[in-house]
Protein backbone atom coordinates (compact mmCIF):
# COMPACT_ATOMS: atom_id res chain seq x y z
CA UNK A 1 0.00 0.00 0.00
CA UNK A 2 1.39 3.43 -0.92
CA UNK A 3 2.09 6.07 1.73
CA UNK A 4 1.98 9.82 1.22
CA UNK A 5 4.62 11.01 1.52
CA UNK A 6 7.12 8.16 1.42
CA UNK A 7 9.70 8.89 4.13
CA UNK A 8 13.45 8.41 3.59
CA UNK A 9 15.55 8.99 6.71
CA UNK A 10 19.28 9.68 6.51
CA UNK A 11 22.04 8.84 9.00
CA UNK A 12 24.82 10.97 10.54
CA UNK A 13 27.45 9.24 8.43
CA UNK A 14 25.29 9.03 5.30
CA UNK A 15 25.64 11.04 2.08
CA UNK A 16 24.58 14.66 1.75
CA UNK A 17 21.48 15.57 -0.21
CA UNK A 18 23.19 16.26 -3.54
CA UNK A 19 25.12 12.99 -3.45
CA UNK A 20 21.98 11.08 -2.46
CA UNK A 21 19.89 12.58 -5.27
CA UNK A 22 22.68 12.01 -7.77
CA UNK A 23 23.25 8.39 -6.73
CA UNK A 24 19.67 7.39 -5.94
CA UNK A 25 17.80 9.71 -8.29
CA UNK A 26 16.30 6.94 -10.44
CA UNK A 27 14.98 5.08 -7.37
CA UNK A 28 13.56 8.29 -5.89
CA UNK A 29 11.74 9.00 -9.13
CA UNK A 30 10.19 5.51 -8.99
CA UNK A 31 9.05 6.20 -5.45
CA UNK A 32 7.55 9.52 -6.57
CA UNK A 33 5.58 7.78 -9.31
CA UNK A 34 4.26 5.18 -6.85
CA UNK A 35 3.58 7.38 -3.83
CA UNK A 36 3.20 10.88 -5.29
CA UNK A 37 5.62 12.51 -2.83
CA UNK A 38 8.89 11.68 -1.05
CA UNK A 39 10.14 13.26 2.18
CA UNK A 40 13.91 13.21 2.76
CA UNK A 41 14.68 13.71 6.45
CA UNK A 42 18.07 14.11 8.16
CA UNK A 43 19.77 14.07 4.76
CA UNK A 44 22.13 17.05 5.21
CA UNK A 45 20.47 19.63 2.99
CA UNK A 46 22.56 22.53 4.35
CA UNK A 47 20.09 25.40 4.10
CA UNK A 48 18.37 27.07 1.17
CA UNK A 49 21.58 27.10 -0.88
CA UNK A 50 21.83 23.33 -0.41
CA UNK A 51 18.18 22.96 -1.35
CA UNK A 52 18.82 24.84 -4.61
CA UNK A 53 21.73 22.50 -5.39
CA UNK A 54 19.47 19.52 -4.65
CA UNK A 55 16.94 20.78 -7.20
CA UNK A 56 19.68 21.21 -9.80
CA UNK A 57 21.08 17.74 -9.07
CA UNK A 58 17.79 15.96 -9.80
CA UNK A 59 15.84 18.33 -12.04
CA UNK A 60 18.11 21.02 -13.46
CA UNK A 61 17.60 24.73 -12.92
CA UNK A 62 14.43 25.65 -10.98
CA UNK A 63 11.66 27.43 -12.87
CA UNK A 64 10.66 31.07 -12.58
CA UNK A 65 7.32 31.65 -10.86
CA UNK A 66 5.26 33.02 -13.75
CA UNK A 67 1.60 34.09 -14.06
CA UNK A 68 1.46 34.27 -10.28
CA UNK A 69 -1.59 33.55 -8.17
CA UNK A 70 -0.18 34.03 -4.65
CA UNK A 71 2.26 36.38 -2.90
CA UNK A 72 5.79 34.98 -2.75
CA UNK A 73 9.26 36.45 -2.49
CA UNK A 74 12.49 35.20 -4.02
CA UNK A 75 14.89 33.86 -1.40
CA UNK A 76 17.65 32.85 -3.80
CA UNK A 77 17.17 32.99 -7.57
CA UNK A 78 14.12 30.91 -8.40
CA UNK A 79 13.77 29.54 -4.88
CA UNK A 80 10.84 31.32 -3.25
CA UNK A 81 9.08 31.67 0.06
CA UNK A 82 5.97 29.57 0.40
CA UNK A 83 2.77 31.57 0.03
CA UNK A 84 2.92 34.67 2.25
CA UNK A 85 -0.59 34.43 3.68
CA UNK A 86 -1.36 35.19 7.35
CA UNK A 87 -0.50 32.23 9.59
CA UNK A 88 -4.09 31.92 10.81
CA UNK A 89 -5.33 31.03 7.31
CA UNK A 90 -5.54 27.58 5.76
CA UNK A 91 -4.52 27.23 2.11
CA UNK A 92 -6.71 24.62 0.43
CA UNK A 93 -5.42 21.65 -1.57
CA UNK A 94 -4.33 22.45 -5.13
CA UNK A 95 -1.87 21.46 -7.86
CA UNK A 96 0.67 24.12 -8.70
CA UNK A 97 -0.15 26.15 -11.83
CA UNK A 98 -2.87 23.76 -13.00
CA UNK A 99 -4.75 26.83 -14.28
CA UNK A 100 -1.94 27.56 -16.74
CA UNK A 101 -1.16 26.19 -20.19
CA UNK A 102 1.99 24.51 -18.79
CA UNK A 103 3.14 23.67 -15.29
CA UNK A 104 6.00 22.18 -13.24
CA UNK A 105 6.12 18.40 -12.90
CA UNK A 106 8.11 18.46 -9.65
CA UNK A 107 7.85 20.68 -6.59
CA UNK A 108 10.46 20.99 -3.84
CA UNK A 109 9.68 22.20 -0.31
CA UNK A 110 12.47 22.77 2.21
CA UNK A 111 11.91 23.38 5.92
CA UNK A 112 14.39 26.04 7.00
CA UNK A 113 12.50 26.85 10.23
CA UNK A 114 9.82 24.51 11.53
CA UNK A 115 6.64 26.00 13.04
CA UNK A 116 5.81 25.73 16.72
CA UNK A 117 2.40 24.16 16.09
CA UNK A 118 0.67 22.75 12.99
CA UNK A 119 1.94 24.36 9.76
CA UNK A 120 2.19 21.08 7.85
CA UNK A 121 2.02 20.94 4.06
CA UNK A 122 -0.85 18.41 3.73
CA UNK A 123 -1.05 16.28 0.60
CA UNK A 124 -3.76 14.41 -1.29
CA UNK A 125 -3.35 11.76 -3.99
CA UNK A 126 -5.33 13.19 -6.93
CA UNK A 127 -5.79 9.73 -8.41
CA UNK A 128 -7.85 8.95 -5.33
CA UNK A 129 -9.56 12.36 -5.45
CA UNK A 130 -10.60 11.53 -9.02
CA UNK A 131 -12.02 8.19 -7.85
CA UNK A 132 -13.88 9.88 -4.96
CA UNK A 133 -15.74 12.31 -7.23
CA UNK A 134 -19.20 11.23 -8.40
CA UNK A 135 -18.91 9.99 -12.02
CA UNK A 136 -21.74 12.28 -13.11
CA UNK A 137 -19.83 15.28 -11.76
CA UNK A 138 -16.65 14.17 -13.52
CA UNK A 139 -18.51 13.70 -16.81
CA UNK A 140 -20.09 17.14 -16.59
CA UNK A 141 -16.70 18.79 -16.17
CA UNK A 142 -15.05 16.58 -18.79
CA UNK A 143 -17.73 17.61 -21.28
CA UNK A 144 -17.96 21.31 -20.40
CA UNK A 145 -14.38 21.84 -19.09
CA UNK A 146 -13.74 24.57 -16.51
CA UNK A 147 -13.10 28.30 -16.66
CA UNK A 148 -10.98 30.50 -14.42
CA UNK A 149 -11.68 34.24 -14.30
CA UNK A 150 -9.17 36.57 -12.67
CA UNK A 151 -9.82 40.26 -12.05
CA UNK A 152 -6.96 42.65 -11.35
CA UNK A 153 -8.41 45.85 -9.93
CA UNK A 154 -6.35 49.01 -10.19
CA UNK A 155 -6.83 49.93 -6.52
CA UNK A 156 -7.39 46.56 -4.86
CA UNK A 157 -5.63 43.19 -4.54
CA UNK A 158 -2.67 41.89 -6.52
CA UNK A 159 -1.67 44.07 -9.47
CA UNK A 160 -1.40 42.58 -12.94
CA UNK A 161 2.08 44.11 -13.16
CA UNK A 162 3.16 41.81 -10.32
CA UNK A 163 1.39 38.72 -11.68
CA UNK A 164 2.87 39.02 -15.18
CA UNK A 165 6.14 40.66 -14.06
CA UNK A 166 5.87 43.52 -16.56
CA UNK A 167 4.55 47.07 -16.89
CA UNK A 168 3.72 46.55 -20.57
CA UNK A 169 0.13 45.87 -21.63
CA UNK A 170 1.33 44.56 -24.97
CA UNK A 171 3.62 42.06 -23.23
CA UNK A 172 0.66 40.86 -21.14
CA UNK A 173 -1.50 40.50 -24.24
CA UNK A 174 1.23 38.56 -26.04
CA UNK A 175 1.73 36.22 -23.07
CA UNK A 176 -1.99 35.61 -22.77
CA UNK A 177 -2.39 34.96 -26.50
CA UNK A 178 0.39 32.37 -26.35
CA UNK A 179 -1.13 30.66 -23.34
CA UNK A 180 -4.83 30.54 -24.13
CA UNK A 181 -6.05 33.45 -21.99
CA UNK A 182 -8.50 36.10 -23.13
CA UNK A 183 -7.78 39.63 -21.92
CA UNK A 184 -10.12 42.55 -21.24
CA UNK A 185 -8.76 45.88 -20.03
CA UNK A 186 -11.06 47.55 -17.53
CA UNK A 187 -10.98 51.27 -16.84
CA UNK A 188 -7.60 52.97 -16.57
CA UNK A 189 -5.68 50.20 -14.85
CA UNK A 190 -7.79 47.07 -14.42
CA UNK A 191 -7.58 43.76 -16.24
CA UNK A 192 -9.74 40.64 -16.52
CA UNK A 193 -8.32 37.37 -17.85
CA UNK A 194 -10.35 34.30 -18.76
CA UNK A 195 -9.07 30.82 -19.56
CA UNK A 196 -10.82 27.52 -20.27
CA UNK A 197 -8.86 24.45 -19.17
CA UNK A 198 -9.21 20.67 -18.95
CA UNK A 199 -10.32 19.31 -15.55
CA UNK A 200 -8.88 15.80 -15.95
CA UNK A 201 -5.42 14.80 -17.13
CA UNK A 202 -3.62 11.54 -17.84
CA UNK A 203 -0.38 11.19 -15.93
CA UNK A 204 2.41 10.92 -18.53
CA UNK A 205 4.20 8.03 -16.77
CA UNK A 206 1.54 6.01 -14.95
CA UNK A 207 -1.35 6.54 -17.38
CA UNK A 208 -3.64 7.25 -14.42
CA UNK A 209 -6.55 9.69 -14.64
CA UNK A 210 -5.94 12.57 -12.23
CA UNK A 211 -8.19 15.41 -11.02
CA UNK A 212 -5.80 18.22 -12.00
CA UNK A 213 -7.30 21.70 -11.82
CA UNK A 214 -7.93 24.77 -9.66
CA UNK A 215 -11.74 24.50 -9.78
CA UNK A 216 -12.12 24.20 -6.02
CA UNK A 217 -9.14 26.30 -4.95
CA UNK A 218 -10.16 29.38 -6.96
CA UNK A 219 -13.90 29.12 -6.34
CA UNK A 220 -15.18 31.87 -4.06
CA UNK A 221 -17.07 29.43 -1.81
CA UNK A 222 -13.75 27.86 -0.75
CA UNK A 223 -12.69 31.16 0.85
CA UNK A 224 -13.21 31.56 4.60
CA UNK A 225 -16.71 32.94 5.18
CA UNK A 226 -15.47 36.23 6.64
CA UNK A 227 -13.24 36.94 3.64
CA UNK A 228 -15.88 35.85 1.11
CA UNK A 229 -18.58 37.99 2.70
CA UNK A 230 -16.23 40.96 2.92
CA UNK A 231 -15.41 40.74 -0.79
CA UNK A 232 -19.02 40.25 -1.83
CA UNK A 233 -20.01 43.33 0.15
CA UNK A 234 -18.51 45.50 -2.60
CA UNK A 235 -17.84 43.15 -5.54
CA UNK A 236 -20.12 40.93 -7.61
CA UNK A 237 -19.14 37.29 -8.13
CA UNK A 238 -17.81 38.05 -11.61
CA UNK A 239 -15.65 40.88 -10.22
CA UNK A 240 -13.90 38.79 -7.56
CA UNK A 241 -10.10 38.42 -7.79
CA UNK A 242 -10.58 34.77 -8.77
CA UNK A 243 -13.57 32.57 -9.46
CA UNK A 244 -14.31 29.43 -11.41
CA UNK A 245 -17.16 28.28 -13.66
CA UNK A 246 -17.97 25.55 -16.10
CA UNK A 247 -16.02 26.09 -19.29
CA UNK A 248 -19.09 27.52 -21.06
CA UNK A 249 -19.45 30.15 -18.32
CA UNK A 250 -22.18 28.35 -16.38
CA UNK A 251 -22.25 28.72 -12.61
CA UNK A 252 -21.09 25.63 -10.70
CA UNK A 253 -23.82 24.62 -8.21
CA UNK A 254 -23.03 24.95 -4.52
CA UNK A 255 -23.66 21.25 -3.86
CA UNK A 256 -21.13 20.32 -6.54
CA UNK A 257 -18.54 22.55 -4.90
CA UNK A 258 -19.30 21.00 -1.51
CA UNK A 259 -18.85 17.56 -3.06
CA UNK A 260 -15.48 18.48 -4.60
CA UNK A 261 -14.17 19.89 -1.33
CA UNK A 262 -15.29 16.73 0.47
CA UNK A 263 -13.45 14.56 -2.08
CA UNK A 264 -10.23 16.45 -1.39
CA UNK A 265 -10.74 16.40 2.38
CA UNK A 266 -11.29 12.64 2.28
CA UNK A 267 -7.77 12.15 0.90
CA UNK A 268 -6.07 14.82 3.06
CA UNK A 269 -2.91 13.51 4.78
CA UNK A 270 -0.25 15.33 6.77
CA UNK A 271 3.20 15.03 8.36
CA UNK A 272 4.77 17.54 10.73
CA UNK A 273 7.73 19.50 9.44
CA UNK A 274 11.17 19.01 10.98
CA UNK A 275 13.99 21.48 10.32
CA UNK A 276 16.05 20.27 7.37
CA UNK A 277 13.26 18.24 5.72
CA UNK A 278 13.14 18.23 1.92
CA UNK A 279 9.79 17.25 0.40
CA UNK A 280 9.58 16.28 -3.29
CA UNK A 281 6.10 16.29 -4.83
CA UNK A 282 4.96 14.96 -8.19
CA UNK A 283 2.66 17.85 -9.10
CA UNK A 284 0.49 15.65 -11.31
CA UNK A 285 -0.07 13.02 -8.62
CA UNK A 286 -0.36 14.99 -5.39
CA UNK A 287 -2.18 18.17 -4.44
CA UNK A 288 -0.70 20.20 -1.58
CA UNK A 289 -2.06 22.63 1.01
CA UNK A 290 -0.99 24.56 4.11
CA UNK A 291 -2.25 24.35 7.66
CA UNK A 292 -2.56 27.40 9.91
CA UNK A 293 0.41 27.65 12.26
CA UNK A 294 2.08 29.42 15.13
CA UNK A 295 5.74 30.34 15.33
CA UNK A 296 8.17 31.61 12.68
CA UNK A 297 7.62 28.86 10.04
CA UNK A 298 9.93 29.26 7.00
CA UNK A 299 9.41 26.91 4.04
CA UNK A 300 11.32 27.44 0.80
CA UNK A 301 9.72 26.35 -2.48
CA UNK A 302 11.11 25.58 -5.92
CA UNK A 303 9.37 24.39 -9.08
CA UNK A 304 11.09 22.27 -11.72
CA UNK A 305 10.72 20.31 -14.95
CA UNK A 306 8.26 22.30 -17.03
CA UNK A 307 5.55 20.15 -18.60
CA UNK A 308 3.79 21.12 -21.82
CA UNK A 309 0.63 19.01 -22.25
CA UNK A 310 -0.53 17.65 -25.59
CA UNK A 311 -3.52 15.67 -26.80
CA UNK A 312 -2.29 12.50 -25.10
CA UNK A 313 -2.61 14.16 -21.68
CA UNK A 314 -6.40 14.58 -21.99
CA UNK A 315 -8.77 11.61 -21.81
CA UNK A 316 -11.78 11.57 -24.16
CA UNK A 317 -14.98 12.67 -22.46
CA UNK A 318 -16.34 9.14 -22.19
CA UNK A 319 -13.14 8.07 -20.39
CA UNK A 320 -14.19 10.17 -17.41
CA UNK A 321 -16.54 7.28 -16.66
CA UNK A 322 -16.32 3.54 -16.60
CA UNK A 323 -19.03 1.69 -18.59
CA UNK A 324 -21.28 0.95 -15.61
CA UNK A 325 -21.15 4.59 -14.49
CA UNK A 326 -21.90 5.82 -18.00
CA UNK A 327 -24.92 3.53 -18.30
CA UNK A 328 -26.21 4.65 -14.93
CA UNK A 329 -26.33 8.35 -15.83
CA UNK A 330 -27.07 7.96 -19.54
CA UNK A 331 -23.67 9.16 -20.74
CA UNK A 332 -21.88 7.55 -23.70
CA UNK A 333 -20.13 4.33 -22.75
Amino acid sequence: MSTLPYLITGTPDGPGIVERLTTDGAEIRKLLTTHGAVMLRDCKVDGVAGMEQAVIALSGEPLKYAERSSPRRSIKGNVYTSTDYPPTEEIFLHNENSYQAAWPRLLYFYCDIEPETQGATPLADIRRVYDAIDPAVREEFARRKWMVVRNFHEDFGVAWQHVFDTESRSDVEAHCARNGLKTEWIGDGGLRTTAVREPIRIHPETGDHVWFNHITFFHHTTLPASIREGLLAFLTEDELPTNTYYGDGGRIPDDVMDHLRAAYRKEWTRIDWKQGDLLLVDNMLSAHAREPFTGPRKIAVAMAEAFQPDATSVPPVEAALNPSDAARIGAPA
